[in-house]
């Protein structure tokens, strides 16, 4: 069969996807008898669960990709439910896939709140569960954290740096970029923000970068101001992305630049499209977390601005994690009393098309690890594989293929 681009892998998923998904929740956990491994050696198939907001969007596309792929390396099987980052659909994806006799689950959750239910659900079932693009935040949900640290199942979570994300978005947006698109090339000043989910853990943590951003703008340049609007919330969908974008441009007539938060990557392609549609590509910097699938048409033509993303593995790194305390492995299963284990994620930031052409030759055309690679990475203790995490970069993938 001819091997396909991640990118041509979103658009056949998002043709194919949805289906089967129901089915396979009620089905279990076992997904028919391909991969090869085992856990613990016995000749048993290990059996973990997926829980994400959905499989078919552009980012959930790329992530169900590599974690199928590590699952047909190792030998896991694999169970999706989409639960659309709605709190209650969150909480009763983790019943479901623990009454599938799962052994592990991912989950890449809303609002920490969630985890609370998630967690005492785990513990119930004696299943394993790690967050990827998601970690508890101790400030914010103390409660929520103790449970996770009082847990003999929580393994921990896989996440970037929200707020350091953030402020370099605002940094991007607000300097010249003599690389933009001709009409869009000087920093942004007027700032309007729409972000998806009420309560959303990540998104509280890039609006704090956001702030950051705008305050450390104005120390520096104080005759040269930038402002930025409260959030509009949009959901997760491109039709509500479509519709705050155009209250934006309608409400602040000095608009010069449009945050999307991210929500799975279907508000930006909302907003982006609004744009075109009211003749404004190319004239408002927009700006975003999640790559879109033609990133780099939009920023030849001026759709984007700048953007960050990560590289599709929090979802891998966190599977692995689970995989790896189902095996039984010392420095992978929870400690009681502990939080759990901790990696962060560096993102990676594109604002010209030199850049993206980097980044997609060995993020979106082909995948950062070989199959070998990941084999590795199973084998790896905790403290190799966070530093394998942290060395994740474009730069990183370049030396590991001898380029």
């Amino acid at each position: 069969m001819k091997e396909v681009s991640r990118r041509n892998f979103v658009k056949l998923s998002a043709a194919t996807a949805g289906l089967g998904l129901t089915a396979g929740a009620l089905a279990g956990c076992s997904g028919g008898e391909s991969g090869s491994g085992s856990a613990g050696g016995s000749g048993e198939k290990v059996k973990i669960g997926v829980s994400i907001w959905s499989s078919t969007d552009a980012l959930g596309s790329l992530s169900k990709n590599i974690l199928d792929k590590a699952a047909g390396i190792l030998g896991i099987d694999l169970t999706y439910v989409d639960q659309g980052h709605v709190s209650e659909q969150v909480t009763a994806s983790i019943e479901t896939l623990c009454a599938a006799d799962c052994q592990g689950i991912v989950v890449c959750n809303s609002a920490d709140s969630e985890m609370q239910a998630a967690i005492s659900t785990c513990d119930q079932n004696q299943v394993y569960l790690a967050q990827f693009y998601r970690i508890i935040n101790e400030e914010n949900s103390p409660e929520v954290y103790a449970t996770a640290q009082n847990s003999q199942y929580y393994v921990g979570a896989v996440h970037e740096d929200e707020v350091g994300n953030g402020e370099k978005l605002v940094e991007l947006l607000t300097m010249d970029n003599p690389d933009a698109y001709e009409g869009i090339q000087k920093g942004a000043r007027n700032i309007c923000l729409e972000a998806w989910t009420v309560g959303d853990a990540t998104f509280q943590q890039r609006w704090i970068g956001y702030q950051n951003g705008v305050d450390a703008w104005n120390a520096e340049h104080p005759d040269d101001p930038v402002t930025m609007t409260e959030p509009v919330y949009a959901n997760t969908s491109s039709s509500e992305g479509a519709k705050v974008t155009q209250q934006f441009v309608n409400n602040y007539p000095d608009m010069d630049a449009l945050i999307v938060a991210g929500g799975g990557g279907d508000p930006l392609v909302g907003s982006v499209g609004q744009l075109a549609n009211m003749g404004k590509t190319g004239t408002i910097r927009v700006a975003s977390t999640d790559f879109l699938e033609d990133l780099k048409e939009q920023l030849e033509t001026g759709g984007m601005y700048c953007e960050s993303g990560g590289h599709f593995c929090d979802p891998l790194y966190a599977l692995l994690m689970v995989y790896n305390a189902i095996q039984g492995k010392e420095d992978f299963v929870p400690k009681q009393g502990e939080f759990g284990l901790d990696i962060s994620f560096p993102y990676v930031f594109v604002s010209s098309v030199g850049e993206y052409e980097d980044y997609e030759k060995y993020f979106v055309d082909d995948d950062p690890y070989t199959d070998d690679e990941i084999k590795e990475l199973a084998d790896l203790s905790f403290d190799e594989l966070n530093e394998a995490a942290t060395s994740l970069s474009i730069e990183d993938v370049k030396t590991r293929h001898g380029e």
